[in-house]
């Protein structure tokens, strides 16, 4: 029965795996299609979606009945718990993706808004994010995975540049407030994009090393002297 239990373990990650490249490319559709104002491309992100939905659905099912199968303990039960919350998170990527390719269908009627090279930037960084969590799964590699966590802020650093410099732009030129607006809601997919890829990360540490460490970062800062007054 061990054996059996440990073929299905390996057959539920490579599913997992699976929702992984089916977001992977969602994602890297949506962000061309960002770049290029491309409608077409953005379409089929959005009709793709139902994919990983319904592979999505399908792990968890997985995850479910062997979990009430085999009544599994220590690193099986933890395996599945982490399975189970990576495979919601991945789905949440692809919905992201699919929402910035929604934005690209209604930015391409709009005037482009050009010098914004941190919309580049945070596009390719939660998109590193997304594809290193996945990397630390698969091999269990927790420094990795905190490497993820920690990159997390570039991605916050990045989204308020962005925010800047939009809205200086709204204020410069009022014609241009609807597809900044647009944009803004693509940095913010972006942004979210990363905090789920550390979320991923924050679960491969769970399930390698057992310790829950997605509060650390932010007790950590809490617990910064404040800057004296200049």
């Amino acid at each position: 029965m061990a054996r059996h239990f440990q073929r299905e373990l390996d057959d539920l990650k490579a599913k997992l795996l699976h929702i992984g490249a089916l977001v992977e490319e969602a994602l890297d559709h949506a962000l061309s299609a960002l770049h290029r104002l491309d409608p077409v491309t953005a379409r089929e992100v959005v009709e793709g979606d139902r994919r990983i939905d319904a592979f999505e659905v399908e792990v968890e099912e997985e995850c479910l009945k062997l979990i009430a199968l085999y009544q599994p303990v220590a690193s099986d039960l933890r395996f599945l718990t982490a399975i189970l919350k990576i495979n919601n998170d991945l789905e949440r990527v692809g919905d992201h993706a699919k929402n910035i390719a929604e934005r690209v269908v209604k930015l391409a009627e709009h005037a482009r808004i050009e010098g914004a090279p941190s919309l580049n930037r945070i596009g390719t960084q939660a998109r590193k994010m997304v594809r290193e969590s996945l990397d630390a799964m698969v091999r269990g590699d927790v420094d990795l995975a905190k490497q993820v966590c920690a990159e997390d802020d570039i991605v916050d650093d990045l989204n308020r540049e962005i925010f800047g410099y939009l809205t200086r732009r709204m204020q410069e030129e009022p014609s241009l407030v609807v597809p900044a607006v647009m944009l803004l809601g693509a940095a913010k997919d972006l942004e979210r994009v990363a905090d789920l890829a550390t979320n991923v990360a924050e679960d491969v540490v769970y399930m390698v090393e057992g310790d829950i460490i997605r509060h650390n970062r932010y007790r950590s800062r809490a617990a910064r002297p404040a800057k004296p007054p200049a």
